[in-house]
Parts: C-alpha cells; structure tokens; sequence
C-alpha cells in the first residue's frame, strides 16, 4: 500500500492535468524480443488516419495517465496530432509478469519503437517523452537506435549513473535512496555494498555513458532546482562533440528555475517553486517540446532549427537567456574570503577562525533544495527558520550588494577544517538573503573529512583531532544574480539531514551503527590558511550601460547608498547650480517619482515612499545629464 501511495504521488507531482472524467484508450501488449509482452495504453486522436506516435515509458503505473493528459498539451486528446502510447516498465504493474532479473531498458524501448512503427494506426515515426526514470529510459532507448526512432524529449534527467550522484562527498543520500527504494527500485543494497568508488563503480559509469550512441535528436529540459542539471549538462557536452556529426548540432538544453518534481519542469503550468515565483518560466517546458516534436515528427517550419544550443533561466533578474556552451565564455572568478563576525568580503582576512558544534542526534535539518523523498518540500525555501536558529552552524554574509553579481557555472567553497574527532562532515548551504530578510536556498553540497583525499579505499583515511586540513566543496551549477540590495550568505555546518547520511563522529565504519559522538569543528581565514568562495562572475550589462554618465566621486555621488530612509546628492564641484531635476524609476523602467527645479542645499531625497530594491535615478544638473542605481534596503 504505501508503494502505491508513492508512486502516485511521485507520478502526481510530474504535473499531469487531472480529467472529471477517465480517458479510455486502447489496451493492448507489446511482444518483446524474450517472448514476454509489456503492458500498453494508446491515444488515437479521431481526426488522425495515421499519426506520429509519442511514447511514454513508465514505472509508475500507465493506468494514472488515464486520469491526465500527457505532456500538458490540452484537455481535448481527440484534437491531437500524435497518438500517445504509455507503456508499463517490464516487472512494474502491468508489465510486472515480463520481470527478468536483469532487464535491458533500452532494448525494451527498442522493441516497443518498432512494434509502434509497424501499427496502423502509426506513421512509422516515434518519438519518447517524460520527466526522471521516464527521461533516463529514453536515453537508454536512443542507445540501442530503433530505426523509428525520430527524437527524444527526456526531463530532468540525465544517463550517468555514477558514484558522486549517491555520494556526494562521500556521504551517502539517504532521503534521495529512500525514495527510490519506496517506488521499487530497490538501489539501497547495492548502494551500501559499495560506499567506496570502486570497480563497480566504474562498470557502472562507463555502461551508463554513451554520447556517441545517440544518433537522434534530444531536446533535454532541468532545472536548477533539481539534482540533475550538472550531469545533464555533462552529458550535453558529450553531445555537442560525440554523437553522429548528423544530429550532433540538432540538440538542445533548456534549464529554467524548476524543481524535480511537484512544480518542477514537468509541471510548467505553475510558475511557483517553493517560496518563489517566476512568472516568465510558466508553461514554458510544455510548449518547447511540442515545438520540437512539431519540428522533428510534422515537418512543421516554426523556425526551431533556429534556436540557441543552450536556453537557461537566469534566476535572480529573472530572464531566459542563451548560449552556445556551458558553461558562457568571458567569465571571470571573484573571491570572497570569510572574515571573523560572519562577514564575507573581497578582501582577505590576516586572522581569525569560527567554530560550530555537530551533535548527530540533533542534526541540522534538510528544508528545501534537491530532494527527491515525499515528506520533504523541493527548491528555495528561507532557512532562517529551519537552519539559521539554531545555534549548530557558522555563518558568513556579504554586506549589502551596490551592484548586481551575475554568477554562471559551479561556485567553489575553499575551507581550512579542524575537527575534535576522527571524522566528521562539512555541510555548507549557499542562499540569498533579501532585503526583507529571506534567506532563499540556492544550492548545497556536502564533504566527508576521511575522503578529502578521494574516494577510493586506499584514498580515505581518519582525520588528526586538531589538525588543519583543507577541502575544496564545487557546487552544483547555477545561473543566478544576486541583486543590489542582496547579500550573499554562506551557512556552514555539520549535517543536513535527512538529505545526507548523518556522520557518527566515531571514525567507525561508514553506514554502520554506533555510538554517536558530539564534533565542534572549527574553520579558519587569515593570510596563511584563506577559507574562501570563489565565484564564476560575468560583467554586469546593465552597469555597464551607465558607466559612461555615472556620477562619480569627483563630482556627484549618492550616499549612503544602500539607503533606508533617505539619500543625499554631493554636487561638490559643480558651481553655480541653479535648480536640479531628477526622476526615479524601478528596475522595469516605470518611473516612480520626478522632481523639477530643486533648489534646496544640502540635496536630500526621501525614499521613505520606495519600496526595498534596485532603482535608477537620472539627474539634470546645468544642462548636463547624469544616471546612478539606488539601491533602496528596508
């Protein structure tokens, strides 16, 4: 019952639009190359002789589709151009008599694309669809190159199955597993059979890798919110320059601000991700992959060919932007040392360190992020609640941004780490932190200090309580602005649980039970030992943009600014001012207030009326125009 229970909600949250009334599609088997059969529904559309078929591989339950429209594309099924077949995965419900011990994925697809191809009511051209399970199986199905196979749309996911993927850093992902195991996919023992990178391990890697095999085109779509895009964008590259010179710059990636599941790129429909909301990335995955499938399987001229190699949704200023590779050229590191008093600055720190306690039967609890398990919420979520009160952590802050931070690509944590035990765990979670306070997760990642050497047997080793070592923590990839006004807050401690496997303290075996024992862990920054984040930066367009008039130092400038309550213009080397005009306006360009023939000294200008945010101001000071950003804080 409870396996049930999850795979409906895991098959709910890819966001099908639910029916009043079930569909009632075609119920048939399909022959597969061992003699067994797999369970089928198909959607024949009634204004369709013969039609292009999407087909839909499933482990969670084909019957649900019944109740739902796949793909989102409109409640009248009958006005479709594709036929839909919806298959049940070999040795899952419908399929569950076709179980083999060790069933090939791929060459399932391979039958069911060609079994499709050959029905009459078939065009001869497949195409696959679906988000996770039901996105790797279409890569696995593109592997095997069924002659009908004409495209693929696979959603957040990727093909790798590799070791970091359960063991980020070393530690094993228990809510991520859990899950897995509930919808029957049972992982968990060969997982804990191989905590170490092995040669299992690399069997493994290397059979779940294979960009050279995919002679079709692939439309792949993540998220940023979701523990997929640093392997999809991996395998895109792969792509880009190893599959069949034929197909090999007909695929694309879109990665917008999704989650995996619930609101996620498989739920377009809602532009809401957990406490945020990103009006422009509504309905977007939907209606991209009906312009491919148009494209690719209709012949329809709607100029697709023309499109980006690469669109991603650039969080924070919120805008879909593109790009030929991944991550874009003409980036530039910016480092921000961790100093004492919780600060983050460009300057590096000559002393000092900062200490928390891990307690492993009070962790820090997992709120929000890449998790996958039903009981735990999906993608930014404030953790001044959850995380920041308690007292089990460090945390460092920039001060409030001037100027808007464009980041693009995998940010790096650099820590000197001492710890009182013979192991212990380094968890950091990187937010923004708003000008109300909201401390919003962007991304996390975590470090086992006995594999900071690597992650092999030989590799791993106990830690010297008291010794100094230092760890290197690359996040997954972002494409994110931190806005003036903003801070960016790194809050590090010694779990994040259930997300990750909680660290005994006890140097003991890993996954094995025991006494558990309480860590303080100390990170230092001075000269010699500089814990820092180093941050993949692009020059802001929009700075950029008033460089030329900006009102400098010399002769006007604003201050303080960030400001609260009220700002005052320094006109110190312009003589002769008579009057001043300036008007305000926000980040969209509607102006806010204006203000004619100010005569006033000293130059004042309330903002008590503006709201926390980012505005711009231009001045008319004799005859000369000036322009500067205000950044407006509560």
């Amino acid at each position: 019952m409870l396996k049930q229970i999850l795979s409906i909600y895991i098959f709910l949250s890819c966001g099908f639009v639910a029916f009043s009334q079930p569909l009632s599609p075609t119920i048939d088997s399909i022959p597969m190359s061992d003699g067994k059969k797999l369970a089928v529904d198909i959607y024949k559309p009634n204004n369709c002789t013969q039609c292009p078929t999407i087909l839909i591989q499933t482990p969670y339950n084909r019957i649900y589709y019944r109740w739902s429209l796949p793909l989102g594309i409109g409640v009248d099924l009958d006005s479709s151009d594709y036929n839909f077949a919806i298959v049940d995965w070999r040795g899952f419900y419908g399929s569950a008599a076709a179980a083999t011990a060790n069933p090939d994925r791929g060459q399932d697809g391979y039958d069911a694309v060609q079994w499709i191809a050959a029905q009459s009511w078939s065009d001869g051209q497949i195409g696959t669809w679906g988000p996770s399970a039901l996105g790797k199986i279409q890569y696995q199905t593109a592997q095997k190159q069924p002659p009908n196979l004409v495209c693929g749309v696979p959603v957040v996911a990727g093909s790798q199955f590799d070791y970091h993927g359960y063991y980020p850093g070393g530690v094993y992902r228990t809510e991520y597993v859990e899950q897995l195991d509930a919808l029957g996919y049972g992982l968990s023992t060969l997982l804990k059979a191989n905590p170490f990178y092995n040669f299992t391990w690399q069997f493994l890697e290397n059979q779940a890798y294979y960009p050279a095999s995919i002679a079709v085109p692939m439309l792949m779509i993540g998220g940023w919110y979701d523990h997929a895009p640093v392997y999809m964008l991996d395998l895109f590259a792969g792509l880009q320059t190893s599959s069949p010179i034929t197909v090999r710059n007909q695929h694309k990636i879109w990665i917008g601000p999704w989650v995996h599941g619930g609101n996620g790129a498989a739920n377009p429909g809602t532009a809401t991700q957990g406490e945020l909301t990103y009006p422009n990335a509504g309905g977007i995955s939907d209606s991209i992959a009906l312009a491919f499938f148009d494209y690719h399987l209709l012949g329809t001229s709607n100029n697709w060919n023309s499109t980006a190699p690469i669109t991603y949704y650039q969080m924070g200023n919120n805008q879909w932007e593109t790009t030929n590779t991944w991550p874009p050229a003409n980036l530039s590191d910016q480092t921000w040392y961790l100093h004492s008093g919780g600060l983050l600055d460009t300057a590096q720190s000559t002393s000092g360190n900062a200490s928390f306690s891990y307690d492993p039967a009070d962790p820090s609890p997992t709120h929000g992020g890449t998790t996958l398990r039903a009981d735990q919420v999906q993608g930014p979520y404030d953790q001044r609640d959850s995380v920041e009160a308690r007292s089990d952590h460090s945390i460092f802050s920039t001060s409030t941004l001037t100027d808007d931070l464009i980041v693009k690509g995998k940010i790096k944590i650099h820590l000197f780490i001492s710890s009182d035990r013979l192991d212990t765990d380094i968890a950091v979670r990187l937010t923004d932190v708003y000008p109300d306070g909201r401390s919003m997760l962007l991304t996390d990642d975590i470090q086992r200090m006995r594999f900071r050497n690597g992650y092999s047997t030989s590799d791993t080793a106990s830690i010297v309580p008291g010794t100094v070592y230092p760890i290197t923590i690359e996040l997954a990839d972002l494409a994110h602005t931190f806005l003036a006004g903003h801070q960016i807050r790194l809050i590090v401690t010694g779990s994040n649980y259930p997300k990750y496997d909680n660290n005994l303290n006890n140097g003991g075996a890993v996954l094995v039970g025991g006494d558990t024992l309480v860590a303080t862990n100390t990170i230092y920054h001075n000269t010699s030992r500089p814990s820092r984040i180093v941050l993949p930066t692009m020059a802001n367009p929009i700075l950029n943009t008033f460089q030329a008039n900006t009102l400098t130092s010399e002769q006007v400038y604003l201050s303080p600014n960030p400001c609260q309550n009220q700002v005052q213009l320094h006109y110190d080397n312009i003589l002769s001012t008579n009057s001043i005009t300036y008007s305000i306006c926000d980040i969209n360009g509607r102006t806010i207030k204006t203000k004619n023939n100010y005569i006033t000294a000293p130059f004042i200008i309330d903002t008590q009326e503006l709201s926390a945010g980012i505005f711009f101001i231009t001045f008319k000071i004799n005859d000369r125009i000036y322009k500067t950003k205000l950044v407006k804080i509560p």
